[in-house]
């Protein structure tokens, strides 16, 4: 007779199944449990971390009765509420195995914790200990950065330095070239108005004299040197724009550097009790990087070549330039004393033609006035040789009224036509010389007349040379001013 309200299907009226409990086998600590575990750079640190490995025990699963087995062991249908007094759960090797699962459990819990607590302690001590030597690390690091940073620094400043010099001294040279090109500006305009004075030369005397060659090569110098002057100061300026470049590009630098040491400093005085310090959280992940130390150096490096390069270029070109005003003002003053001693030729020569075309013209004079007093002498000659002629001839005519054989060619006859005759040719011949007398003194009139221009030429010419052109070349450029030092 079954009793309502119970199935025989219903679990707890089968047979308890026994099944293998499930047991943590105790866990042994070994030397082989630890593993030693090394950060990337700090296997000198002897640290290590524990592996744990627990081992799990396989459940056993209930054996499943068969159906004989079941209805065999079955109890009775009894109430629900009857069972448990008369049926137990668990029994005493249950109760037993439980509780020693429960101790040894709690046992390993403990020893786990504990072992736990060594490592976790252990472990933070390592840590602490790795993390100290990385910030002593990076402390070090930062202090070689610092030291780096400085030496580039110093190379810089004293590259930067030596650039403002050169950039001085530069300055100074194209300065110089501006005066010396100013200063030969006056000596220029004097060599042009001695060539201009001497166009106004008269006659035969504008002539291209050694004098006018020297003039002429001395204002194509002075050109010369003006244009070579000015050149160069523009390669000076040119220079100096480029040097303005390198020196913006070394202060840049060293602005960069003054900064970035700031920077590390500031970094390198952090310490864990610092007020400044707090998370950013994701700045490792941020890479704003543009260089590496290779190229950091090297660009630094390239600006300091740079500038040396610089200023190469500055010592060649103030080396020309010293080069070029000394040259130029040795060719300057040779050219002017060339230029001077050919004046001072010239003169002395104009003088000399001048001093024998007056001692001519004073003889000449001379030559006239005795021409002049020979004409005198020779018409009184003439004048006086004219009254016996006309006494012989007059004596001649009357005897040639005498009557029949009185007119006869006598003694008398003879020496009246002899007289005639000897005082008409002396009368030709003294009107001769008397023409010759007028000719001479006219050609030394011409003479006179010629000498006296001639000598007026050559005062016109001494009067340019000597009171003109040499008055103006009494002043020269001092040597100092023409290699432009004011």
């Amino acid at each position: 007779m079954e009793f309502l309200g119970t199935t025989q299907t219903a679990s707890y009226c089968g047979p308890k199944k026994i099944c293998g409990s499930n047991e943590l086998p105790p866990g042994t600590i070994t030397q082989e449990s630890y593993q030693p575990y090394y950060l990337p750079g700090y296997r000198y640190l002897n640290s290590w971390r524990p592996s744990l490995f627990y081992k799990v025990s396989n459940n056993q699963s209930c054996v499943d009765e068969g159906p004989m087995g079941r209805n065999s062991l079955r109890p009775p249908t009894i109430l629900p509420a009857l069972r448990t007094a008369l049926f137990s759960r668990y029994n005493r090797h249950d109760w037993e195995q439980s509780s020693i699962a429960q101790l040894q459990g709690a046992e390993t819990s403990r020893h786990w914790a504990n072992r736990l607590t060594t490592d976790s302690v252990r472990l933070m001590q390592d840590k602490d200990q790795i993390v100290r030597q990385m910030q002593d690390g990076t402390c070090r690091n930062l202090g070689q950065r610092l030291s780096d940073i400085g030496f580039w620094k110093s190379e810089l400043s004293y590259e930067l330095d030596r650039l403002l010099t050169e950039n001085h001294g530069l300055d100074t040279a194209k300065k110089r070239l501006g005066c010396a090109a100013d200063e030969l500006e006056n000596p220029l305009q004097v060599a042009l108005e001695c060539l201009y004075h001497r166009e106004k030369r008269i006659g035969v005397d504008l002539v291209h004299d050694a004098v006018e060659k020297n003039l002429i090569q001395e204002a194509d110098m002075l050109k010369c040197c003006q244009d070579q002057m000015r050149k160069l100061a523009e390669r000076c300026e040119l220079q100096l724009r480029d040097n303005r470049d390198a020196q913006h590009a070394l202060e840049r630098d060293l602005a960069d550097k003054n900064s970035a040491q700031f920077i590390d400093e500031k970094c390198y005085n952090l310490r864990n009790t610092s007020d400044a310090i707090s998370f950013f959280h994701g700045v490792e992940k941020m890479d704003g990087s543009v260089s590496v130390p290779e190229t950091w150096a090297k660009f630094s490096d390239e600006n300091i070549r740079h500038s040396q390069n610089m200023r190469a270029n500055c010592i060649r070109i103030r080396e020309e330039v010293d080069h070029v005003l000394e040259n130029s003002s040795d060719q300057i003053w040779k050219q002017f004393t060339n230029t001077n001693l050919a004046f001072t030729a010239r003169i002395a020569e104009v003088t000399d033609i001048k001093n024998k075309l007056q001692m001519q013209l004073a003889r000449t004079l001379q030559e006239i006035f005795q021409i002049e007093n020979t004409i005198m002498l020779l018409e009184r000659a003439i004048l006086a040789k004219e009254c016996p002629l006309k006494v012989a001839q007059t004596r001649l005519e009357h005897r040639t009224r005498r009557p029949n054989v009185e007119l006869c060619r006598d003694i008398a006859h003879f020496k009246l036509v002899n007289e005639t005759f000897t005082i008409d040719d002396t009368l030709q011949t003294l009107k001769l010389r008397l023409c010759e007398a007028q000719d001479t003194l006219q050609l030394l009139v011409l003479t006179k007349s010629r000498l006296e221009h001639d000598i007026a030429v050559k005062a016109n010419t001494l009067f340019l040379d000597k009171e003109k052109c040499m008055t103006m070349r009494k002043t020269f450029p001092s040597t100092p001013r023409l290699v432009g030092y004011t």
